[in-house]
């Protein structure tokens, strides 16, 4: 017979994002932070590859990021408004965690098993940090995905990426709930 954890389970059913925007002040220092970072490598990773690294980014680390954004943005034709979205992103918080996709060569591990390991780490580093009463919120966003920006501001080589910036800090304004997915229109059971 299982033996169930009803406040892990209601905690996950109940879980929501933080708006980034919305995380202030205090943030977790490193001595809170190192258990959730543990926590969040505790994935499930196909051949103990191995292919994420994480990078705790403190304040002048965002701001040199946010500095990087406009000139990315001009590279891709983005608008003023799309350039200073992204640029808040960065320039607005106080302590993110970047996930880095970091794939390891194997002939038995699929890169696409890799991938969804470093997601998985996305979601775990969130869950923990709200388990533990902080805010945190799962961002990307387009400068991200430019291999110009990820080199320069994070020293990415490839085939590294981002797999998400996990935003923390403390929760200034409580967001109302938005709709979840209805279970009835989303699963399908199959019995034979």
């Amino acid at each position: 017979m299982p033996m169930p954890n009803p406040a892990a389970l209601d905690f996950l059913r109940t879980r929501r994002s933080r708006p980034a925007k919305t995380l202030d002040l205090p943030v977790p220092d490193r001595a809170a932070l190192q258990p959730l970072l543990e926590a969040a490598l505790r994935v499930p990773d196909h051949g103990k590859l191995e292919p994420w690294r994480l990078i705790v980014l403190e304040r002048a680390a965002l701001l040199r990021l946010g500095a990087l954004v406009p000139e990315v943005g001009a590279r891709h034709e983005k608008s003023a408004e799309e350039i200073a979205k992204q640029q808040s992103q960065f320039t607005d918080a106080h302590l993110a965690v970047a996930v880095i996709e970091s794939p390891k060569p194997s002939p038995k591990i699929p890169a696409i098993e890799q991938s969804y390991s470093a997601g998985c780490v996305c979601l775990g580093l969130l869950n923990a940090a709200l388990a533990a009463g902080w805010g945190a919120n799962w961002l990307t966003g387009w400068a991200s995905h430019d291999a110009g920006f990820t080199a320069a501001g994070l020293g990415l080589t490839p085939p590294e990426r981002v797999a998400g910036f996990i935003h923390l800090g403390t929760e200034s304004a409580a967001p109302p709930d938005r709709p979840r997915p209805d279970p009835d229109a989303t699963v399908t059971w199959v019995s034979e």
